[in-house]
């Protein structure tokens, strides 16, 4: 399934599987002239492609390589010709190798599918990448993922934020997520004159300074809370459901992948970043 949205001159394109008539679990693609910014998931990508067929397509950046943003990669990459492809350093092996790199739980192949191979090459920390009309700068934003990116196009105050920022109070934590890092990352898009912030899922913000600062201060919170009730010798059990009630419905769907457990363990595994 396929929406689109315009905030001219970007274009929203909100994907997802489309099963029993509606889009379940729906991640986001932006058009930007000829740069896009992800590409969605394998289960979607032909519409996408369908929907992209007669736009003029040069420049592919991935904020990171999660399957729900690379899915259509590798079959642009046949059909676009001189297509190139951007991402961090960490993410080439990934795009190149997606089975073999990054093995999918039961629930991610569902909802997502498995990604096409495809030829990617790094840009650095700072890097600008350029379209016709617009400059976007590279900002390494680890935590979500270890090779997480944002875009930001400082003459317009837009930042492309991948998976960094979608909203919302945290309850739970992919496996491999570093909170820590999540936390750092947002200070860094938060100290940036924005006007506008494009999530890689969930709404579009205006000026969203002050959600952001709301977001981070809502983390190190929960961070002080949980570090208070290790020192006092509770378990990582306990702690989350004292901060976070009982069982959640997608600690079932995802088999403990995303669970308010890790969230817990990730907090306590550096412990504080001036620990």
């Amino acid at each position: 399934m396929l929406k689109t949205t315009a905030y001219d001159p970007v274009t929203r394109i909100d994907l997802a599987r489309t099963l029993a008539g509606r889009g379940r679990y729906w991640t986001t693609a932006y058009l930007v002239g000829g740069l896009l910014i992800d590409s969605g998931c394998a289960h979607s990508a032909h519409e996408l492609l369908a929907y992209l067929s007669d736009k003029p397509l040069t420049q592919l950046v991935n904020t990171h390589t999660h399957e729900d943003h690379i899915g259509a990669n590798g079959r642009l990459e046949r059909v676009k010709a001189g297509l190139k492809i951007l991402a961090h350093p960490l993410a080439l092996p990934v795009l190149a190798e997606p089975r073999a790199r990054q093995p999918l739980h039961p629930y991610r192949r569902l909802m997502w599918g498995w990604p096409e191979p495809s030829n990617g090459k790094q840009v650095a920390n700072g890097e600008v990448i350029c379209t016709d009309n617009f400059r976007f700068q590279v900002i390494y934003t680890p935590g979500h993922s270890c090779d997480h990116i944002c875009l930001y196009e400082p003459d317009c105050g837009w930042l492309f934020s991948g998976d960094l920022f979608v909203g919302g109070q945290d309850r739970a934590l992919s496996a491999d997520a570093d909170i820590w890092g999540v936390i750092a990352s947002l200070k860094k898009i938060a100290n940036l004159p924005l006007t506008r912030l494009f999530p890689g899922s969930a709404r579009v913000r205006e000026n969203p300074q002050s959600e952001l600062q709301e977001k981070i201060a809502y983390l190190e919170a929960m961070g002080e809370h949980i570090l208070e009730l290790q020192r006092k010798g509770e378990s990582v059990s306990n702690i989350a459901h004292i901060l976070f009630g009982g069982p959640m419905f997608i600690e079932v769907i995802t088999l403990g992948h995303f669970s308010r457990k890790n969230l817990v363990r990730s907090y306590l595994c550096k412990l504080a970043p001036s620990a």
